[in-house]
């Protein structure tokens, strides 16, 4: 069995759509979403609507706590707009009533078995959904993150592709669909392979400029929304 692995997608439609064609090219037979459907960018609607073509297992993010004070508060939706830009306040103008509490009912992590494998999915870290833990994380935490006792440990949150082996155990960010930190426009996703116990890491690139020119458009007061799409390809 192969499952996909997406996070982060943050409202990026133009991205998403990008990636779909190679998850069905791959025989992708079921989705793990580990959080951040919205947030930053601004077509969640879509997204939601692109997922719900597939099978899927999701948890939220911190992006969807944020929706959720947001949701509840003026005041923090106007917070939210000023540091992380308006993709929150689309997310609450585009999404249904029933979408907006299918994402805020969404666990912080939960534990899956699926294919003969058993898989932790998380946000953040496995103790704490807001916790970054970023490839160059030590050796002693990312043992320790890994050290849940199922056969795969599934994190996203910080925008990077991480994948390792600790004993039997594979530890894996698939990266960020929606907004990936360590090429520009460059999509990061991943499939776990069930029958070879194996994960494996893609990148997919999209039309970044589009999605640049309408940050630049509705929050000229963010450039990093649009120059993070922007930089230079490593």
């Amino acid at each position: 069995m192969k499952i996909g692995v997406l996070s982060d997608i943050h409202g990026n439609s133009v991205a998403l759509e990008a990636v779909l064609p190679a998850l069905r090219e791959q025989k992708v037979e079921h989705l793990f979403i580990l959080g951040d459907f919205v947030g930053y960018y601004y077509h969640p609607d879509e997204v939601l609507k692109s997922l719900s073509e597939f099978d899927t297992t999701m948890v939220r993010g911190n992006h969807e706590t944020m929706l959720e004070e947001a949701r509840a508060d003026s005041n923090a939706e106007d917070r939210i707009r000023k540091e992380f830009g308006s993709g929150v306040s689309e997310a609450l103008l585009r999404l249904s009533t029933e979408q907006l509490d299918m994402l805020l009912a969404l666990p912080e992590k939960r534990e899956v078995s699926m294919g003969g494998m058993t898989f932790l999915l998380c946000h953040g870290s496995p103790s704490n959904n807001d916790e970054y833990v970023y490839p160059d994380a030590s050796e002693e935490k990312l043992k320790a993150c890994a050290d849940q006792g199922v056969d795969a440990v599934l994190m996203g949150h910080t925008h990077y592709p991480l994948l390792r082996q600790f004993d039997s155990t594979i530890l894996l960010n698939p990266g960020s669909v929606g907004q990936p930190r360590d090429k520009g426009s460059s999509a990061s996703w991943a499939i776990i392979d069930t029958q070879e116990r194996e994960a494996r890491l893609f990148r997919t690139p999209f039309d970044g400029d589009s999605v640049a020119a309408e940050a630049r458009a509705k929050d000229p007061g963010n450039p990093y929304l649009a120059d993070v799409l922007l930089r230079k390809r490593t």
